[in-house]
């Protein structure tokens, strides 16, 4: 039951994000069919699950959401704004119940039943209790005029039942569709019927053999009660009798079910639906209409030929409804064969295979190590093919952990809409590049990160519609979301088109705070970077969004705890573009391995573009002449203290990030490496420069590059400094 619940919940959590995303389509487009279909499905699905693991306090909020968009998809109720909040509201809730849905012996506190309460208040409005289901009756109304006498004087609705075997495999109790049944009526009768359970040496304890005969008490539809059981319904043999309904159809029903025909006459005269008498009557006119329809055949050939034209038209139908029920099948076989391919795994099972995937790359490098060594041929050869396999493992086991970072953006829609709308402001969120694909790591540190930024271009960023409309912009903002591949990395970028950065406000904010010396000169880009301070904050006035200077610290420190960087560019008047560029995952990479004296130093090759000889006219400065462009370079040996003497041949690995290019300078070029990535610890957290270790085929250990790190520090200290200032120890 614990599993079930988990799975509930999990399943619930992705329906409410669906539920969200519909309803803000339905705003946009309140006579979107498909989205407040999907609105519905949402929660029927929701309140289906809560009755199956026992959470009523679920079932009965949810029970009250259904009503009012089964109302809004009869015509009954309008779809405006309130409405759309009102719902998002309700989905805010819903996931605050869940919570509760993790313990079975949990119940929500008196706070949160107050809020759902206050909720439920508006909603009822839209869809009271006590109304009569006009559509219901009306069909109930129509089957009474239609059928012309033969009428029982029974106003229940009959539900036949029949579960099929699998049906406490898949997951379902047929005690939860009783409970569903009585959230919006009432149960008057009910029979349990049994003639289906196999022998004790046949049965399976797994198996379900019983079925129900339920007269129900409600006004409602036919179609409602029919998706009280739209989990089963391809799995069990369902029939259902509006109130009132003739003798004939309740004896054609006992007719058609596997039971004993008495057994079942004797169920439905005890529940009132019929008379013994009316049972009687009805049954001995079937059978005297079935002894002249015989002899009618016989009597009568001169028939058969208007008979056979009737057949031939029923037959012409008929294919046509079977060609499409077979159309419909193929599509709804279609539809489970793509679920089926998916399966949920558990993220610490994908980290365990990762980290043995880690082991195996160590392991196999220590293999071709001794190959190599022993210069034995036909051992080399087997390792390359063992190490081909090994990447291709590698590979496909960090593909498992990619996802897509579209889910990630999707969240912000409803940050948007909902900041804007408190703020009176009209601002449209743009997504783009939401199939980029990076570690799901990755992707769950990073949502805090992004939804600072996103809050801040909302507050800070754009402008009120009374702004905009002065400066000649169109009332309407315009907040962008892009990510995109690049250089082995993923860039991420959130983009107004505000106001932009105040660049002579946010320098006399840091001279004020004692972070810049008055009267310095700085690039904008220095400008830009203090608003990553801790506190700071230019806001003329805290909002409930930002403007207390808490925050923006905390971005750039969560994006570097992930190897990553961020940039920004302003213009004023046009607006910000923040872009975060981060490595696409976090556990295991192709590395340049190098070496400076005796130590090993790793560099990601998807950052490297080249190779070339140190010459000797570089030998006393710290840039070199690359084909026409200066490069800057750092040698290795000075920044990270190295002694001893250094070798008359070095060479200079030429990487790039983020547009920019430098150099390193190394003693020895060692090859390509598959690096597994291990974390320094936190007592080497504050180093400058290193993102890591790994450990070679030797069984040393060697440091990881942060390059981004270096290349910041060709283009702003340079490379004289001593190895302390970059917080690094030989």
């Amino acid at each position: 039951m614990d599993e079930l619940r988990q799975a509930y919940i999990s399943e619930s959590q992705e329906l409410l994000t669906s539920l969200d995303e519909n309803l803000l389509r339905l705003e946009q487009n309140p006579g979107d069919a498909d989205a407040l279909n999907a609105v519905f499905r949402a929660a029927h699905t929701i309140k289906g699950g809560a009755g199956v693991v026992e959470c009523d306090y679920i079932v009965s909020f949810t029970h009250v959401v259904e009503n009012a968009l089964d109302g809004a998809r009869e015509g009954r109720i309008k779809v405006d704004g309130d409405l759309i909040q009102l719902l998002l509201a309700s989905g805010d809730h819903i996931t605050q119940l869940l919570e509760f849905a993790v313990d079975p012996e949990l119940r929500p506190d008196a706070q949160t039943l107050a809020r759902g309460e206050a909720l439920l208040d508006g909603l009822r409005k839209y869809s009271p209790e006590a109304k009569r289901d006009e559509s219901g009756m009306a069909n109930a109304d129509a089957h009474i005029e239609s059928s012309g006498g033969g009428l029982v004087g029974h106003d229940c609705w009959h539900i036949s039942i029949r579960f099929g075997e699998n049906v406490l495999r898949e997951g379902m109790d047929p005690l939860s569709f009783l409970r569903y049944l009585s959230g919006f009526g009432e149960i008057a009768h009910l029979s349990t019927l049994l003639d289906g359970m196999p022998s004790a040496d046949l049965m399976d304890p797994e198996g379900c053999y019983f079925g129900f005969e339920i007269d129900f008490r409600a006004e409602t539809s036919k179609e409602k009660i029919e998706r009280v059981f739209d989990f089963v319904r391809d799995s069990c043999l369902i029939n259902i009798l509006p109130p009132f309904s003739r003798v004939s159809e309740y004896v054609s029903l006992i007719m058609s079910l596997p039971e004993d025909a008495m057994r079942l006459g004797e169920i439905l005269v005890q529940a009132g639906a019929i008379t013994t008498a009316e049972l009687d009557k009805s049954l001995q006119s079937q059978q005297i209409d079935e002894a002249q329809a015989k002899d009618s055949d016989e009597e009568e050939p001169h028939k058969v030929s208007q008979l056979g034209e009737i057949l031939v038209e029923q037959h012409v139908v008929q294919k046509e409804l079977v060609e499409a029920a077979v159309v419909k099948q193929a599509q709804v076989s279609e539809k489970k064969s793509q679920e089926s391919k998916l399966i949920r795994v558990q993220a610490d099972k994908l980290d365990q295979l990762i980290n043995l995937v880690g082991e195996l790359v160590i392991a196999g490098a220590s293999a071709a190590m001794l190959a190599q060594k022993a210069k034995d041929a036909a051992m080399f050869e087997a390792n390359s093919v063992v190490s081909r396999l090994v990447e291709e493992i590698r590979d496909g086991a960090l593909q498992l952990r990619m996802v897509q970072i579209g889910e990630t953006f999707n969240r912000f829609n409803r940050v948007v809409r909902d900041a804007s709308r408190d703020m009176g402001k009209d601002i449209e969120l743009v997504i783009t590049g939401a199939e980029t694909e990076l570690d799901k790591t990755v992707v769950e540190k990073i949502g805090d990160p992004l939804m600072h930024l996103v809050r801040n271009a909302v507050d800070h960023g754009i402008e009120s519609k009374a702004v905009r409309a002065e400066h000649g912009k169109p009332e309407k903002g315009t907040l962008r979301l892009n990510a995109f591949h690049e250089s082995g990395s993923i860039v991420i970028e959130v983009i107004d088109d505000g106001g932009g950065l105040n660049r002579a406000r946010i320098l006399a904010k840091a001279v004020e705070k004692g972070l810049v010396a008055e009267g310095a000169e700085m690039s904008d880009q220095d400008v830009y970077k203090l608003i990553f301070e801790p506190g700071f904050s230019t806001a003329a006035q805290v909002t409930n969004l930002s403007g207390r200077g808490v925050g923006m610290d905390v971005v750039r420190r969560n994006i570097e705890a992930l190897r990553g960087s961020v940039h920004i560019d302003s213009l004023p008047g046009q607006g910000t573009n923040i872009s975060i560029r981060l490595p696409l995952t976090l556990a295991i990479i192709d590395g340049f391995l190098t070496g400076v004296g005796e130590a090993a130093y790793v560099v990601p090759l998807d950052l490297v573009e080249e190779c070339i000889e140190l010459n000797s006219e570089a030998a006393d400065r710290n840039y070199l002449n690359l084909r026409g462009e200066v490069l800057p370079f750092i040698r290795l040996r000075q920044q990270f203290g190295h002694s001893g003497q250094v070798r008359r041949r070095q060479s200079v690995v030429v990487v790039r990030y983020a547009g920019k290019r430098a150099g390193l300078v190394v003693d020895e070029l060692m090859g390509e490496f598959q690096t597994v990535i291990k974390p320094l610890g936190p007592v080497f957290a504050h180093l400058k420069g290193i993102a890591g270790s790994t450990i070679l085929g030797s069984g040393e250990v060697a440091l990881i590059l942060d390059v981004p790190a270096l290349i910041a520090r060709t283009t702003t200290t340079g490379a004289e400094h001593a190895p302390e200032r970059l917080g690094l120890v030989a």
